[in-house]
């Protein structure tokens, strides 16, 4: 049990708290604890849509407690304990504020360095701490810090505007890997469970020295700054990876293309960020709507109606300025961002789909390895340059398109998946490179956005970005650009044409009809507290429900086969003969051609950070008709199972 030591002559303003453990295991109950964060609703008023700024008693407490156990977690990090450094930030949520001011209240009463940026991007909190990490390796030239350092995020993602919640990091730049956060979570359930934590914690908080906390407060801009420079610095050297000569080839195709690109911020912390500065030293002309900190007009997560502003923004400037084709929409915390583009056959703005803008990513960043000579130009999915098999790999998450696969697959590059959750993305790929792997992008295409090493977040700045390479690393003095090398090496090289646009790439990918993970498709109700045992269930409806079908999808879609897995963390079970080994994490099951190629797929996995349990269905062509009969047969059965 964490025994909270306070000086007696730091408890001159303390006052017994009115707060009771009953109280505070009842808020914490209501909240999930994830290692995609803790959340839950902060707002005073329980409003999962409020807009109050101040936060419950019960809250005060929760987030003091985070702040002590995370504090313990990184002292125990450095052999000689130290005095670790927190880096604190938040997003434009009304909360955000009062949260921060307790959390460091609670780490300077616990003897820790704080330095709070105020809001801030969770990319620019992320690049921020890498930077202060690679700033005292090298100053006191050993191979870990002096002393222990972290970072607290505080954000909901695309959680209503009342929610808010905690992200903890370390000097790596990324989020703790799973593992990490289970072992930060069970020793903050162990701190909150004490009947006498609520008052301890309470007496922490008013231990804090005020002229330290003054401290704080006044180098925030300070440290605001040092926080950009820190992100925007990093952000260029993602853009451009260790190839040379893109950066350059990159300007000189926008001076001879105008490019335009706009931004949705509704309020989001990107608006107080990097990007209108990012994007003119690219070049690259930059318009805003909705760009007020804190003035979330519409529905946070940046998918469906939510990026119908963007779009008819976008066709407005578009029909002004030819050049406008782009569009973004970040979620609060700036770490995702789903795009509209100008489709030229259309003549009129629309909404990619999720699975679309990773795709597309994968074409750029992939083309881009090959432009640069990190990749052998004539990989395929039989092996790569000189008949050595490609290590080059794209890392995504479990229900992510097959079409991932085929683009992959085009390069000569290999796929892994993980269960869903970006820390397991992170951490699966961060294992592949100690391998030997090249990992140049890996993200969760099921929910948009991606992450281009060397980052360890899903950035919309490097979305954006991706696509306006493929628009502008053109062909130059003899050496193909990157839509030019897309085309050679998925063998289609008559799709090319000299000019151009959005609309010929996006019709270039593997044609896929996926299931949008925000759709009302894709999320059920269901009663089962023990999802393995719902698998296991399912199990035999599946086996009953193939028999009866198999007939008919073998003669309707070329379906002769199936194949179930299992995602838990960063691991990855083929071929598992009991779907309830999967547990609470990911179960796929993918159906075959008669060649044994995958051709269509179903899905299933509870959601770690909202009360909904998914199902996503993904098929190989243009028609919606399989994955339409894919979906909806999931959920029936998933119904079925979920009756005991």
């Amino acid at each position: 049990m964490y025994a909270l030591q306070v000086e007696n002559s730091k408890r001159t303003n303390y006052t017994a708290t009115m707060i009771s453990s009953g109280d505070v295991k009842t808020a914490l109950s209501g909240m999930i604890l994830s290692h995609s964060g803790w959340r839950g609703i902060f707002a005073a008023d329980g409003g999962e849509e409020s807009r109050a700024g101040e936060i419950s008693e019960a809250h005060r407490i929760i987030a003091a407690g985070a702040a002590l156990v995370f504090a313990e977690y990184l002292r125990g990090l450095a052999d000689n304990g130290g005095s670790p450094l927190v880096l604190i930030g938040y997003d434009t949520r009304p909360t955000g504020r009062a949260i921060a001011e307790t959390i460091i209240a609670a780490l300077a009463a616990s003897g820790c360095r704080i330095r709070c940026a105020g809001i801030t991007a969770a990319p620019e909190i992320m690049a921020w701490a890498r930077k202060m990490g690679t700033r005292d390796r090298h100053s006191h030239n050993d191979h870990a810090p002096q002393f222990p350092m972290g970072f607290i995020y505080i954000s909901a993602s695309h959680n209503p505007v009342g929610h808010n919640g905690l992200k903890f990091g370390l000097a790596d730049g990324g989020v703790l890997p799973a593992m990490e956060t289970a072992q930060l979570t069970a020793n903050f359930r162990l701190l909150m469970d004490d009947d006498g934590s609520a008052a301890r914690l309470e007496q922490l908080i008013a231990a804090a020295d005020p002229a330290a906390l003054h401290a704080i407060s006044a180098g925030e801009a300070a440290a605001k700054q040092e926080a950009l420079e820190a992100y925007y610095s990093f952000s260029q050297e993602v853009a451009w990876g260790g190839g040379s000569g893109s950066a350059g080839a990159f300007k000189r195709g926008i001076e001879r293309r105008p490019l335009g690109v706009c931004c949705d911020f509704n309020g989001s912390a990107r608006y107080v960020s990097i990007d209108r500065d990012f994007f003119a030293a690219m070049g690259i002309q930059f318009q805003a709507i909705n760009a007020e900190p804190g003035a979330i007009v519409h529905r946070i997560v940046p998918e469906g109606a939510a990026l119908e502003p963007c779009r008819a923004f976008l066709e407005s400037l578009h029909g002004r300025d030819p050049a406008c084709v782009l569009g973004y929409v970040p979620d609060c915390d700036g770490d995702r961002g789903n795009l509209v583009v100008w489709d030229a056959v259309l003549q009129q703005a629309r909404i990619l789909e999720a699975q679309e803008v990773f795709a597309l990513v994968c074409v750029a960043e992939l083309a881009q390895l090959v432009w640069t000579g990190e990749i052998a130009a004539d990989s395929n999915a039989a092996g790569a340059h000189a008949g050595k098999p490609s290590k080059t790999a794209v890392v995504i998450n479990d229900p992510s398109s097959l079409r991932v696969d085929r683009i992959a697959a085009a390069f000569g590059a290999a796929v892994f998946r993980a269960e869903v959750g970006e820390a397991n993305v992170v951490a699966l790929a961060r294992k592949l490179r100690r391998d030997g792997w090249t990992v140049r992008i890996l993200g969760e295409a099921s929910n948009g956005g991606n992450i281009t090493h060397p980052s360890a977040v899903r950035d919309p700045l490097h979305t954006v970005l991706a696509l306006a390479k493929l628009l502008s690393l053109r062909s130059e003095g003899g050496k193909p650009g990157l839509f030019e090398i897309w085309c050679r090496v998925s063998g289609q090289p008559q799709r090319y044409r000299a000019d151009y646009g959005l609309a010929d790439v996006t019709a270039s990918l593997p044609p896929f009809v996926t299931t949008e993970a925000s759709s009302a498709e894709a999320a059920l109700q269901v009663r089962s507290a023990d999802h393995g045992a719902l698998k296991s269930r399912y199990q035999a409806i599946f086996l009953r429900e193939w028999e009866e079908r198999r007939d008919e999808l073998k003669t309707r879609y070329g379906i002769c086969g199936w194949a179930a897995a299992a995602y838990n963390g960063t691991e990855e079970r083929k071929g598992i003969a009991n779907f309830g080994e999967a547990g609470s994490g990911g179960l796929k099951i993918c159906f075959q051609n008669a060649d044994g190629i995958d051709i269509a797929s179903i899905w299933m996995r509870g959601s770690a950070t909202e009360p909904v349990f998914r199902v996503i269905a993904d098929a190989e062509g243009t028609e919606k008709q399989l994955e339409q009969e894919l979906i909806n047969w999931q959920r029936q059965m998933t119904m079925e199972a979920d009756i005991f």
